[in-house]
């Protein structure tokens, strides 16, 4: 027996209320508000959604789950429950596992273990060159042509720092309409570097990671990108720079995406004055003034989409002195709440924005065929409803992760997601985690 869900009174993207009904996997009605004609049965649950927002399902295109091989810091069934937690139905699970996914098998593995533990659509990102050593290209055609699918590839962790085959990498998706995406940093300039080069770095003592490490690399991928005639996205933009690169890249008409991740939207590097280590991320956080240009390059569209980054570690890895501990933090559970703070609360973007930022543009670049999809009758259920009124301090021990390394432990966040909908089953209700069976199979059909 499948369940039909009723939400009464839900605001479809923040606008008028109305009822929205989910029944056979699909949005069966979009009705005004106390409209909806649904007949009683025990299989039939009613929400009361009043005041609360019905997003498209969110999708991530940055996320690491470890497994395999790190199986200590996050699994894909950990990381994954924390994706529906925090409102997602889709993520793309980077490739700097151990093994790294360059091959087939492992990224079928990967998708696999996704299908099994059920709580979202798990999208294998495939390595882009052979074991993330930046010598020779990985089986990419293999990988897009398995069972998982791959259209996004990245060596994410480390840069494709070599010309010729960042070159040959962008040539050969173009076969398939893949994508690659690139961790922008040039490693002779970043060796040994522990946070953001500027005045907090001088004073405090550690050694400084310039800005134009990162713009360096991006100005020269549009432009191979450009030379080529293939698609380009950057991961993780951090600097002021980087906003105005990608700026002029689209201007030009160049095939670019961007992404920034939450903590790239509010922290600035005066948080490691702390030393403490939950703060030391890659890219580092920059300055207040790369904050504010993200921020406008976000509302301004120069920057596609926000991605998590979620980089869960285990305590060992991040309990230390800072020189000796991991890049990354968590983040899939506290992402649209960020989102809201900063760009939605501050008038900056709409919650019609939120959903093409946070699910309409990721699953494009990904190539997605069924998230991101409109709010409307005979589309696939996978939703979210948020309570944007609520809000809520940050407990990174009871998060739904394995890892607790957030950076917004003990700080108070707007928002809530009370539901999250996965082809019109919960895997969210309340707020809460809803314990299922795997999915169904996902329909592998061509994508959009």
């Amino acid at each position: 027996m499948t369940t039909t869900y009723v939400l009464r009174g839900v605001r479809p993207l923040g606008g008028e209320p109305a009822d929205v009904v989910l029944a056979g996997g699909v949005i069966a009605q979009v009705a005004a508000a106390g409209a909806a004609d649904v007949p009683a049965g025990d299989d039939v649950v009613e929400i009361d959604a009043d005041g609360h927002v019905l997003l498209p399902g969110l999708v991530d295109l940055h996320t690491h789950l470890r497994e395999p091989g790190r199986e200590d810091a996050e699994t894909v069934a950990s990381g994954t429950r924390a994706a529906a937690v925090g409102g997602f139905t889709a993520v793309h699970a980077m490739a700097n596992t151990s093994p790294v996914a360059d091959t087939a098998g492992v990224v079928e593995q990967v998708w696999r273990l996704g299908q099994e533990a059920g709580w979202v659509d798990v999208h294998p990102v495939g390595a882009v060159t052979v074991g993330l050593g930046g010598e020779r290209l990985a089986e990419l055609g293999a990988m897009a042509d398995s069972a998982a699918r791959v259209r996004v590839f990245s060596d994410d962790g480390k840069c494709v720092h070599d010309p010729i085959l960042m070159r040959r990498a962008l040539e050969y998706v173009k076969a398939f309409d893949g994508v690659v995406a690139q961790h922008a940093q040039e490693p002779r300039l970043t060796e040994g570097a522990q946070m953001n080069e500027g005045v907090v770095s001088a004073e405090i003592g550690l050694a400084g990671w310039p800005a134009v490490a990162e713009e360096a690399i991006i100005a020269r991928d549009v432009l191979l990108a450009e030379h080529v005639g293939s698609r380009l996205h950057v991961c993780h933009l951090s600097t002021a720079g980087s906003v105005e690169i990608v700026r002029w890249a689209k201007g030009r008409g160049i095939d670019v995406t961007a992404e920034v991740t939450p903590h790239h939207l509010v922290l600035t590097d005066e948080l490691a004055r702390t030393y403490d280590p939950t703060y030391k991320v890659n890219p580092p956080l920059r300055t207040a003034e790369d904050v504010e240009a993200v921020r406008a390059g976000l509302a301004d569209g120069t920057i596609d989409i926000v991605a998590t980054d979620h980089a869960p570690h285990t305590r060992e890895d991040k309990d230390c002195e800072w020189g000796a501990a991991a890049f990354g933090m968590t983040g899939l559970e506290t992402a649209l709440s960020v989102v809201q703070q900063t760009m939605v609360d501050t008038g900056r973007l709409t919650w019609a924005d939120v959903a093409r930022v946070l699910s309409a543009n990721p699953a494009r670049i990904g190539r997605v065929a069924d998230h991101g999809r409109p709010v409307e009758v005979g589309e696939p259920a996978n939703l979210t409803l948020v309570d944007p009124a609520a809000t809520r301090t940050v407990d990174g021990a009871a998060q739904a992760t394995a890892s607790g390394n957030t950076p917004f432990a003990g700080r108070e966040l707007p928002g809530r997601v009370v539901a999250t909908f996965l082809r019109g089953r919960a895997t969210v209700l309340d707020g809460e985690p809803v314990g299922h069976a795997a999915a169904p199979a996902i329909e592998r059909g061509g994508a959009r």
